[in-house]
């Protein structure tokens, strides 16, 4: 059932994403274009994102098990601190240059998407590297 559920929910999330436009790397870089030709279409997007997962969390919080019986896995970090930071701006510099982020690329990456096959193979390349320097560290 819990397989079933996580298709179910993929295939919602990768809908949602091809009928708002995420996907759709020229309207990533509208938005992303404050000082040009902006799209404000995906700060709708994002907002109800944010509310749906705002009510959702509040929801997960006061719960033991999750609907299917498995255990709730709230994050618990809430520090900002300069690994943040970096990640948040290296995220943002790959998404203003590609006009892809991680969930869009892999519904592109199964339409055949050439670039995206390209994004992705960089960002688990990118990951790869980081998991080496955090091994080399501890």
């Amino acid at each position: 059932m819990i397989g079933l559920m996580a298709w179910v929910s993929g295939i919602v999330f990768g809908l949602g994403i091809i009928l708002s436009g995420m996907v759709n790397p020229a309207i990533v870089l509208a938005f992303l274009d404050v000082a040009g030709r902006w799209d404000p279409s995906l700060a709708w997007v994002m907002a109800s994102a944010v509310a749906v997962g705002f009510v959702a969390f509040a929801i997960a919080k006061k719960r033991k098990k999750s609907y299917l019986g498995g255990s709730m896995k709230i994050p618990g970090v809430t520090k900002i601190d300069a690994r943040l930071i970096l990640g948040g701006i290296v995220f943002g510099i790959g998404w203003g240059i590609a006009g892809i982020c991680p969930g869009p690329a892999l519904v592109l990456v199964g339409s055949g998407s050439l670039e995206a096959i390209i994004f992705l193979t960089a960002m688990l390349l990118g990951m790869g590297v980081f998991e080496a320097i955090q091994q080399k560290h501890q």
